[in-house]
């Protein structure tokens, strides 16, 4: 589709994506508590009609129905306004969303490809990955299986999701992984440590996910809201956002408003264009359960910190402790 945004190459696949994409794992409902279709796929259009060109969804959000949603939100658009579709196979979930198993047998993970373009409703996805390593077969199995799919034209290109440096060796010795999906956040920073490096080394695209830490970096998460979270939300059991290590993010959270003042923006935007200025980054992937939540960094499309508003950040990840990783690239 075009776009006003600015654009950015995707490693060597030759498509050019905004910086920000649009996730849609909240849009399968399940894990995130429940979630009007309504409203997703009114986010989506919303994304689409603000310039974001591309979206990322798995086949195990919702068990489908996330890729459900996006096939009905963007079935009829016409060609110059269809974003690109990235999907990730690869994990199985049982019927109330719980006991994931990672499977990347060939046979299956070409039944799940076929489900996700049923559900999807088109012919070709743009982008496929291998969402964790599997449990049943080796690295070179699954990879093998994904380049498979590519050659035959099912996908047009495939990369890795949750991999690390040694397992993107492995897989690059087989065939060129052509994009990674890890996490990467101001609290969660160990992917700039090796992967990043690694990735812009070797021509691989990165996607990043959680580049707001599920909402610790918005600037509008307070300790009575995570208290007051439905039990079915993941995020009440997640260790970031109980005791030393929520106050923490939250006090880093805190110390972006300033900067989100100077710019006239959001924290979220400061969040994610921190993210955008490492190197070897392609993009963050941003989850939106409305139009309204768009609009809260759609900014970050744009936004370029200077070498002052890192330093300040750096400076605040240190002094208040929160997450892991390096604080400067």
């Amino acid at each position: 589709m075009k776009t006003h945004l600015p654009t950015r190459a995707f490693g060597k696949t030759g498509m050019q994506i905004t910086k920000l994409g649009i996730g849609a794992w909240a849009m399968g409902g399940n894990m995130w508590g429940p979630q009007d279709d309504a409203a997703s796929m009114a986010a989506i259009r919303h994304a689409i009609d603000s310039g974001i060109n591309w979206i990322d969804t798995a086949a195990v959000y919702g068990n489908g129905h996330s890729e459900a949603v996006i096939g009905d939100a963007l079935a009829g658009l016409p060609a110059d306004k269809r974003p690109l579709v990235f999907t990730k196979g690869g994990i199985v979930r049982d019927e109330n969303g719980q006991n994931p198993r990672r499977i990347g047998e060939r046979n299956h993970l070409r039944q799940e490809l076929e489900n996700s373009l049923k559900r999807l409703k088109v012919e070709v996805i743009d982008l496929y990955q291998m969402h964790w390593p599997s449990d049943d077969v080796p690295l070179e199995d699954y990879w093998a299986t994904l380049l498979e799919l590519k050659a035959e034209g099912k996908v047009r290109h495939v990369g890795l999701s949750n991999h690390d440096e040694g397992q993107l060796s492995r897989a690059e010795t087989i065939g060129h992984v052509e994009t990674l999906q890890p996490p990467f956040s101001m609290i969660r920073r160990e992917t700039a440590g090796k992967i990043l490096p690694w990735c812009a080394e070797h021509g691989t695209g990165v996607i990043c996910y959680s580049p707001m830490q599920a909402g610790l970096l918005t600037g509008t998460m307070a300790a009575e809201r995570v208290a007051a979270m439905p039990d079915n939300d993941w995020r009440k059991g997640s260790p970031e956002f109980q005791g030393e290590k929520l106050a923490a993010n939250l006090k880093l959270a805190e110390s972006l408003k300033p900067i989100a003042q100077k710019h006239g923006t959001s924290v979220s935007s400061v969040a994610l264009a921190w993210c955008h200025a490492w190197p070897g980054l392609t993009a963050t992937i941003v989850g939106a359960r409305s139009p309204a939540q768009v609009d809260g960094w759609i900014d970050a499309a744009s936004l370029e910190l200077d070498a002052a508003d890192l330093e300040v950040i750096a400076k605040a990840i240190e002094t208040t402790g929160a997450g892991q990783g390096p604080a400067r690239a």
